[in-house]
């Protein structure tokens, strides 16, 4: 699900909601925040994946010429 804030500045670019979720996951979660590892080294080892594939999947979608009639995926 998206989060949605206040003050935030609204930003244009495509997939940007779930860009937002999957870096809040990252940096919230405990292999970052814990034990101090690079957030590329806790995806290596499979922290966020649903975000990550959601992610991939929007990224993917703007390149996809039947999304021109489908819509992005994402939010």
């Amino acid at each position: 699900m998206p989060k949605f804030y206040e003050d935030k500045e609204e930003d244009g670019r495509a997939c940007s909601g779930i860009r937002e979720d999957f870096k809040a996951c990252l940096l919230q979660h405990d292999c970052v925040v814990k034990e101090g590892k690079m957030p590329s080294q806790c995806l290596k080892e499979g922290h966020c994946k649903a975000l990550q594939t959601s992610f991939f999947e929007c990224k993917r979608s703007m390149l996809d010429n039947r999304s021109r009639f489908r819509g992005r995926k994402g939010y």
